[in-house]
């Protein structure tokens, strides 16, 4: 018997309440994708494939994330639920794909709150080196959970500040960079002569740059939160194409711009810039910028706006896996104690089972925080390229379905440019970052099988769900006049 999941249903009690207002909605796109890629990982992009390697392969990856978000945009605007991609995946192509998708989405976010919380445990030891992580694992956990408990408006607010503080940081590092480039501060003017420092622009030929594509990828994951938010936005129809119109805007501004300002200011050579990790973060590259113009504190607070920026990325992977928990039980595709919500319209059980999961940050205490990090990003890494994907082959199917049933594209609240070619080039470089997510594993005289496992263990994992829920459920291909366009009011989420 076919899967009917993905049907429309009603509900009755508590739901969710639409608490997210405009402001809220713009500083979650604009803080998405601001966070440890850009002040940690652009240095070591910069000093792998030279200033030019490293904004072709930024600058490629941001125009995919445009595309997607522009898909996200065209469906989170028509049928905004906090399901999201998942509820999207299964309407529009296979309830086999969107409980598969639900529940990498999730994994994926849970996961990431326990690896933020071990790096903020790194990071929090700059100030107290011999400070037990257990005990800030837990304090950073009861301060993200406490943040959720509240009501929506809660994480909105707090979204709101954290974003605000690395917005702040981005234009102050941007103004001080120009007038070190033009001698205004620093003494000398560098100019552009670090573009030609050595063999730069370009460094390291096509494997370099392929590698920083990879990189640059995981710097932009999380623009896609605002797909689960406009769920709970007051005006969604509105607020989200505001911040949608601002993803193109602020990867410009925020990571073409940055890493300019670096390149020409720091040569790619630069000892320093390859170490650029949580356990070094003096020599940030916006701390040695920072250094280089007189300002002497500069370390501490680029280690404080970048703990800054690992508590957003926990508090927002908590907000959206327990969402995500929530629709999946609400349709069906997880246990029904999962979609119960408390008064406040708070999916509690899926609060408290998300939350739980972060607790493996408590890891870091026993086996060493970078270790610990580095473990858990890898298992995470991959899984926000298959939601990408996801995306983009929800959206194609959404607007031939909408096509198909004689629907009026003047009728969409907000309709995507470049169709299909958006999300067509989209699935196409998402491919290529899943297949050459470690290609040096394949290059050696032997195959690094331990390299290979911890790269690519999430697309296995993601096969059995799909193809284990199809042969379980006997679900099959949403025929395209067959795509239901219910809208979502009638699945919990209160007006």
């Amino acid at each position: 018997m076919q899967d009917r999941s993905n049907q429309s249903h009603t509900t009755t009690g508590p739901t969710l309440k639409k608490g997210l207002r405009a402001r809220h909605m713009t500083m979650i796109a604009l803080g998405g994708s601001i966070g440890t890629g850009l002040f940690l990982a652009s240095g070591t992009a910069i000093s792998t494939a030279g200033p030019g390697g490293a904004l072709l392969a930024y600058a490629a990856v941001g125009i995919m994330v445009y595309f997607l978000m522009t898909s996200l945009g065209e469906l989170a605007t028509f049928m905004p639920d906090s399901g999201s991609f998942n509820t999207y995946a299964a309407r529009f192509v296979d309830p086999a794909l969107g409980f598969a998708m639900g529940w990498n989405f999730w994994y994926n976010w849970a996961v990431t709150i326990a690896a933020e919380l071990a790096a903020a445990t790194v990071l929090i030891k700059y100030w107290f080196p011999d400070s037990s992580s257990m005990l800030w694992s837990l304090l950073f956990l009861v301060l993200i959970f406490a943040l959720n408990i509240l009501s929506v408006k809660g994480y909105g607010e707090s979204e709101y500040w954290f974003a605000i503080i690395k917005v702040a940081t981005v234009i102050i590092f941007l103004s001080v960079g120009v007038l070190m480039i033009f001698g205004i501060l620093g003494g000398e003017a560098v100019g552009f002569s670090n573009f030609t420092v050595g063999d730069a622009p370009f460094h390291g030929g096509f494997f370099a740059v392929l590698g920083v594509f990879m990189a640059a990828g995981f710097s932009f994951q999380g623009t896609e939160l605002i797909g689960v938010a406009a769920g709970e936005s007051e005006n969604p129809r509105e607020n989200v194409p505001r911040a949608i119109r601002q993803v193109f805007w602020r990867i410009l501004i925020f990571y073409i711009l940055a890493i300019t300002v670096i390149s020409l200011i720091i040569p790619y050579t630069h000892p320093n810039l390859l170490k650029g990790d949580l356990e070094n973060i003096g020599v940030s590259p916006f701390t040695l910028v920072f250094e280089k113009a007189g300002l002497a504190i500069a370390a501490s607070v680029m280690n404080a706006v970048i703990l800054t920026s690992v508590l957003s990325a926990g508090n927002s992977g908590m907000y959206a896996s327990s969402r995500v928990l929530y629709a999946l039980a609400r349709d069906g595709k997880a246990p029904r104690f999962l979609g119960k919500l408390n008064k406040r319209g708070i999916p509690m059980n899926a609060l408290l089972v998300t939350t739980a999961v972060g607790m493996l940050a408590f890891l870091a205490s026993l086996f060493g925080d970078g270790i610990v990090y580095t473990w858990l990003l890898n298992a995470s890494g991959m899984c926000g390229f298959i939601t990408w994907l996801g995306i983009a082959i929800s959206h194609y199917r959404f607007r031939r379905a909408y096509v198909a049933q004689g629907r009026d594209l003047r009728d969409l609240p907000y309709r995507a440019r470049w169709f299909p070619f958006g999300p067509i080039f989209a699935f196409v470089l998402c491919i290529i970052v899943i297949l050459g997510q470690n290609y040096q594993a394949f290059t050696g005289d032997q195959i690094d099988w331990s390299g290979v496992l911890v790269a690519y263990l999430s697309v296995p994992l993601f096969l059995i769900l799909w193809l284990g829920y199809k042969w379980i459920k006997k679900t099959k291909v949403v025929p395209l006049q067959e795509c239901d366009f219910t809208p979502a009011e009638s699945s919990g989420i209160k007006e």
